[in-house]
């Protein structure tokens, strides 16, 4: 069974900047084939991997409910020839993205045939990493049920370390296992204070460690180049690799 990661926080602390490293952490450290899940109604992981997306599940899943399957041609077959059109291949990972939330009207055939080509999507993998919304809704939806490591991103403000609390309580309230929770601060500068170590402490998870603040991750960005391809001596990097050796 693969090993899952998801990743959560709220908007803005850079879960998704830090998706992308983990991928590239673990491409470099040989752990592949990996399966990036974004499922991030606002998704972007893309452009931190440097890659186009042509289509998303959901828009297929809105193509199956207009009635826009070809003639002669089942609906299984349909989503299953749709989806592998979606799926972004590499040599190391490929990229999934869930797309946009479903619009008014059932979609519970649709879903159930997505959930069925991703049972069978899954098992090519020894690695899945989720880039996730603040909501762990779509990781419920996913056919592993299972996470291995959940990783919710922080800023140092009371406010994100009190949404990582909510996301951590939230995500267990769901049909979905967790093995272990992790908190990561995210573009840190200098020393924690002790206001900022209590909410640590209050969100319950394992707190792994802070990725410094790195000015190339916003020129990067400027550029419309994937942070992805950040230098190797970032702060940025070397501080997230860190962090990652004590996850996979």
């Amino acid at each position: 069974m693969a090993f899952t990661i998801a990743f959560s926080g709220k908007g803005g602390v850079g879960k998704t900047t830090l998706c992308g490293l983990l991928i590239r952490y673990m491409v470099e450290n040989d752990r592949y084939p990996i399966l990036a899940v974004d499922a991030d109604s606002n998704y972007n992981l893309n452009e931190v991997l440097g890659l186009e997306v042509e289509t998303t599940l959901g828009e297929i899943r809105e193509q199956m409910k207009k009635g826009e399957v070809p003639p002669g041609m089942t609906k299984d077959r349909f989503i299953d020839t749709k989806s592998e059109e979606a799926l972004i291949e590499t040599d190391k990972f490929d990229l999934l993205v869930m797309g946009r939330p479903e619009g008014p009207g059932c979609y519970c055939a649709a879903n159930t045939l997505l959930t069925n080509f991703l049972t069978r999507l899954v098992g090519n993998y020894d690695y899945i990493v989720i880039d996730n919304e603040a909501g762990m809704e779509h990781i419920s939806r996913l056919t592993t049920k299972d996470v291995d490591a959940l990783i919710i991103v922080s800023d140092i403000s009371k406010r994100g370390l009190q949404a990582a609390k909510r996301i951590n309580e939230l995500a267990r309230s769901l049909h979905v296992v967790i093995g272990r929770g992790y908190l990561v601060l995210n573009n840190v500068e200098g020393e924690l204070s002790d206001g900022v170590k209590k909410y640590i402490d209050d969100t319950g998870l394992e707190f792994l460690g802070c990725v410094m603040k790195d000015p190339k991750i916003q020129q990067y960005d400027m550029m419309g180049k994937p942070t992805f391809e950040l230098p190797a001596d970032s702060v940025a990097v070397k501080s997230a690799y860190e962090i990652f050796k004590r996850i996979v």
